[in-house]
Order: C-alpha cells, then structure tokens, then sequence
C-alpha cells in the first residue's frame, strides 16, 4: 500500500505541478522536461519546482521508495533567503496512515525546528491525515520558515527571542543562514 501511494504522489507531481512551476529532472543544473524524465526513469527522477516562489528538489535517494531527499529555497523576505537546505523523509511502511518522518539536514535557527533537523509541525504528529501529501507537507515546512509558531516551539530559548527580540531573532537566523545554507 504504502509504496503504490508514494509512486502515485510521485507520478501526481510529474503530471500536475501547481501552477506557475516547472517540473523536471535537475541534471546539473538543466531542467529536463517531463517526456525527458519518461526517458531517464525513476532512478534519475528529481522534482524542480515552485511553492509560492519557493523552490523545491525531491526525489528518491538511491531509488529507495521510502526515503527522499528535497532542497528547499529559504523563502524571500525571510531570513532565510538565499539559504538552500537539505531535507531528508522517511516514509513509514504504513504511510499514508503515519506520517512521513521529515528531518533538516541544514542547521537551521528557528523555534520550530532543533539542533537534530526535527520540525515541530502539527501535521507531522497529531493532525496528520492521509489525504495530506509530501508536497502539502513541504509546502507547510516553507510556510513554517516564513510564519515560525513560538507558541509551540521545539526550542524556547529561540521563541522567546522571536517573542521579545525579533531583529536578534532575524539577524540571527540570517547569519546561521550564511553560515550553513550558503555555501
């Protein structure tokens, strides 16, 4: 069950990217188009697309259905612009009952996410739903970037200073950015 619907997701977002997006292969640096990834197959297949400006690289690692990587653009107008970083999911045998176990890679400082990669986001524990997908989920980690929750933080001491000190806050997590996203 569980691999027959992340192939689905998988084929769903080769044939619908949301609009204004563009789906392909990211083979160093040149997108290939859809009928291009028909041709490389599932073991080169990587998603390039657009989440409200916002772009994003997934795919299997390894041709291991259950576990995907994706790139994720910090988002403009955030302190996280410009900075690229890596996550890693793990779809559980039983997705999509469970949720996948989504993790950053890229130190990132935000009150949602620790110094481990994990992502305090609801939809990642108790609200998860199995109509929910990977490019919902991704879509949500953005906006999370974007609109952190201090009032559920994994990391107090980080929305404390979000509550109390914004630019500390943003100069911050701009200058991890920097550090770790960029280069």
């Amino acid at each position: 069950m569980a691999s027959k619907r992340i192939l689905k997701e998988l084929k769903d977002l080769q044939k619908d990217p949301p609009t204004s997006c563009s789906a392909g292969y990211d083979f160093c640096g040149v997108v290939l188009d859809l009928f291009e990834i028909g041709r490389v197959g599932i073991a080169g297949f990587g998603l390039v697309r657009c989440l409200h400006e916002i772009y994003v690289h997934l795919g299997p690692v390894a041709e291991d259905m259950f576990h995907w990587q994706a790139t994720i653009m910090g988002p403009p107008d955030s302190p996280y612009a410009g900075g690229v970083f890596l996550v890693t999911i793990h779809f559980p045998p039983d997705y999509p009952f469970k949720p996948p176990k989504v993790a950053f890679r890229t130190k990132v400082f935000h009150p949602n996410i620790n110094s481990n990669g994990s992502i305090c986001l609801d939809i990642l524990k108790e609200q998860w739903s199995p109509a929910l997908t990977i490019s919902k989920v991704l879509l949500s980690i953005c906006s999370l970037l974007t609109d952190p929750n201090p009032d559920d933080p994994l990391v107090p001491e980080i929305a404390h200073m979000y509550k109390t000190d914004r630019s500390k806050y943003e100069t911050t997590a701009r200058s991890w950015t920097q550090k770790y996203a960029m280069g």
